[in-house]
């Protein structure tokens, strides 16, 4: 299974992109998987956050094949423990040819993302930047791998 995670914009802090950096080699040892970035709209001032989010939608629906699953990071979906999201991973494994998650942009998803996504997973109930997520996602994609693996980074 192929894995990917489309995001909206570029990571700024350079901390985050050393350590998202780390865990994407890491995850690279257990599963085919990188990182698509989507161009932030230009000239949002002039546009309504509804319009920004089709924009945005758009461009996320433009990356996806027909058969792809994609799984939305949103704070509405559902919140697994670590050992969950590895069993959630392992049944996709089994299942699914491509699997995208997706970061939206700063107001979140158009109703055609909603539409087309397959599931929503929630990293917790607290509010994070999207640039802090894209680091906490990669570091918790790495421990479901190890989780499968019965690698020890993971401890109950």
């Amino acid at each position: 299974m192929k894995t990917t995670l489309i995001q909206v914009g570029k990571t700024v802090n350079k901390h985050f992109v050393a350590g998202i950096n780390d865990y994407t080699e890491r995850i690279g040892h257990y599963m085919p998987f990188d990182i698509q970035t989507i161009p932030e709209i230009r000239n949002t001032k002039k546009l309504s956050e509804e319009l920004q989010k089709e924009k945005e939608g758009e461009l996320i629906l433009k990356q996806l094949h027909p058969g792809d699953t994609m799984v939305l990071l949103d704070e509405h979906g559902v919140e697994y423990r670590s050992i969950e999201f590895a069993s959630f991973l392992v049944n996709k494994q089994n299942t699914v040819r491509r699997l995208i998650f997706v970061i939206g942009g700063p107001y979140g998803f158009s109703k055609d993302v909603y539409k087309r996504a397959n599931n929503k997973i929630s990293l917790s109930k607290m509010t994070f930047s999207h640039q802090m997520v894209r680091l906490i996602f990669a570091e918790q994609l790495y421990r479901a791998c190890t989780i499968i693996k019965g690698e020890p980074y993971h401890h109950e």
